[in-house]
């Protein structure tokens, strides 16, 4: 009998002590990295990441033509509305984090709608009363809020902007006026919810479908009427939208479809500059905006999360999976219970944001699921959206998220504008108790996020994921895999994401708690063995059959001079420099 010998390489005994997805992952990756899909794209004077590619370059190009990070932000937003209304659209909001290189400040910029200032909280309730709805029903006019996203992008640029508007919407304009090829993610998103959709009041089938379908993939797509209204914005500015023809184009629409909204509305609306909501995690000090938005749960989750040594327990394994799934809904009870306008509540962040709370929170996580959980702090989930992120050559960096919230809003679409409201006031809550009650004038709770990382009071990083109610635990998951697990920006959104819901909702009464384990989603990189070990803790697992949002992210390297730019590798990003 023959005998075969086996020559034990250093790189093959390494391989034999990890798991078997690790193996294959190693060794089908040229970098020598299991998790990532591709490498980083490196530029020195200026990057762009979007969702779509095409807007990714109209980002592009502004930088290469002189403009800052701010214009390119958003020129790449409006050609993002445009190419992917699915997810966005100036019917929508917007929030952004900006770091200004020139004053060596972080801003954020709160650019949400308020709610109708005619429609009284008692009217409201006699509305949904005689429609017999128990919630504010997401495709209603009862759901529309003002339109924040064009007075955020004049907000920022008259701040910090550097090109003229006309030139940052101007190609835009030509893919508006001219058409695009729709890409296949979007296409597939855009066909379900244009059979969802055409039969609204309003333009929707007009604007939206070729005949009555929404466009597939490759189809080329033109929308000449949100090319009129970027025109109009380029040469009159935000008052064509808020005090203009555009504004007076809605009042009469909503009029005549008993809709709520009014020119006054429109004419009182604001964007506000916020001071934005940080924690130091081990070190790096992240930010977010707080307020209507749920960015203060990250911060929340990463003070719990700093009491445990995630890089002992390691990446993927069961017990780190328990924690931030245990962390996530401790924080999310908070989230249920105090996050809204903050003109009409007095957030508790002192207390909130504390590591003091963090670490009375942090003992209510044991080894097995937890299934009775409330706020600690006593009181008085489906999204579509896109993020992106722009860096220059002067160190400006811009964080920017914006949304219609249920994919391509409720459909409604004012003849002649090209875009579809959003459905935010979906949002509110109806108790009249709770914080995040319905009231005339006010914002509601939104799920959208922009995240930025500082180190040693220099920008490091700007991130976010689109995703509803996952933004979070996605900002977390790309968080503790850059610092907790040492994977570089793509590597740590290539990794295998998780999902937890089930948790009390902001729209719930006020008395509502967690009374389950909730549903925890996995991706199928997953070892089984993790899973049956979730299991076993009383997790409620399943592999995939979720939603696990779409990344983009920059980091900027000071020492060697460089940005570094990632992307959502699942569907169509786009990171580029030069």
């Amino acid at each position: 009998m023959k005998r075969f010998h086996v020559i034990i390489t250093p790189l093959l005994f390494i391989a034999l002590l990890m798991p078997a997805q690790l193996v294959l992952a190693q060794i089908d990756r040229e970098a020598g990295l299991p998790f990532l899909t591709r490498s980083e794209v490196i530029a020195q004077r200026g990057m762009v990441a979007t969702s779509q590619p095409l807007a990714t370059q109209v980002g592009l190009n502004i930088l290469r033509n002189g403009g800052n990070a701010i214009d390119a932000a958003i020129g790449a937003n409006a050609a993002m509305g445009l190419m992917e209304p699915t997810g966005n659209g100036i019917g929508g909001d917007l929030f952004a984090i900006i770091w200004h290189e020139e004053s060596g400040q972080l801003y954020a910029l709160n650019a949400s709608g308020r709610s109708p200032r005619g429609l009284s909280y008692d009217r409201l309730i006699e509305i949904l009363e005689e429609k017999g709805e128990d919630d504010i029903p997401p495709y209603d006019l009862l759901s529309v809020s003002v339109p924040g996203a064009v007075d955020g992008w004049f907000e920022m640029h008259e701040r910090f902007g550097s090109a003229e508007m006309s030139d940052i919407l101007s190609e835009p304009i030509h893919y508006a006026e001219n058409g695009f090829p729709v890409s296949q993610a979007i296409s597939e998103a855009w066909i379900r919810s244009a059979r969802f959709l055409k039969n609204q009041p309003g333009a929707f089938e007009e604007t939206f479908t070729i005949d009555g379908e929404g466009p597939e993939k490759g189809e080329v797509f033109r929308n000449p009427d949100l090319g009129n209204t970027f025109r109009l914005l380029a040469e009159q500015g935000r008052d064509a939208f808020y005090r203009g023809e555009i504004a007076r184009k809605i009042d009469a629409w909503m009029k005549e479809n008993n809709g709520y909204l009014r020119y006054e509305d429109f004419d009182q609306h604001h964007s506000e500059w916020v001071e934005p909501q940080t924690v130091n995690y081990r070190g790096y000090d992240v930010y977010q905006v707080g307020g209507n938005v749920q960015g203060t749960a990250v911060l929340q989750m990463l003070n719990i999360l700093e009491g445990f040594d995630l890089s002992e327990t390691g990446f993927g394994t069961a017990e780190t999976l328990h924690l931030l799934i245990e962390a996530k809904k401790l924080a999310f009870e908070d989230r249920a219970k105090h996050y809204t306008d903050s003109d009409y509540y007095d957030i508790p962040y002192d207390v909130l944001l504390s590591k003091e709370y963090a670490a009375e929170r942090r003992k209510l996580i044991g080894d097995r699921a937890r299934r009775d959980l409330t706020t600690g702090v006593d009181v008085l989930e489906d999204g579509d959206t896109i993020y992106l992120t722009t860096a220059d050559e002067e160190g400006n960096m811009v964080s920017l998220i914006q949304s219609n919230f249920r994919g391509m809003g409720t459909g409604f679409v004012v003849p002649g504008t090209g875009f579809s409201f959003q459905n935010r006031g979906e949002l509110f809550s109806l108790d009249p108790d709770h914080p995040n009650v319905y009231a005339p004038g006010k914002r509601p709770f939104h799920t959208i996020i922009p995240g930025f990382v500082m180190k040693d009071g220099k920008p490091l990083m700007s991130f976010g994921n689109m995703g509803g109610g996952y933004q979070p635990i996605g900002h977390v998951s790309i968080l503790t895999n850059v610092i907790d697990f040492g994977m570089n920006i793509q590597e740590a959104g290539d990794a295998f994401r998780w999902e937890h819901s089930g948790s009390t909702q902001p729209t719930d009464d006020l008395s509502d708690k967690l009374t389950d384990t909730g549903q925890v989603s996995i991706e199928s990189g997953v070892p089984f063995s993790v899973v049956k070990a979730l299991r076993s803790m009383g997790h409620e697992v399943q592999i995939g059959d979720s939603f696990f949002g779409r990344y983009q992210a920059i980091m900027r390297d000071h020492e060697k001079g460089v940005y570094y730019g990632a992307s959502e590798s699942r569907v169509d990003g786009q990171a580029a420099g030069y």
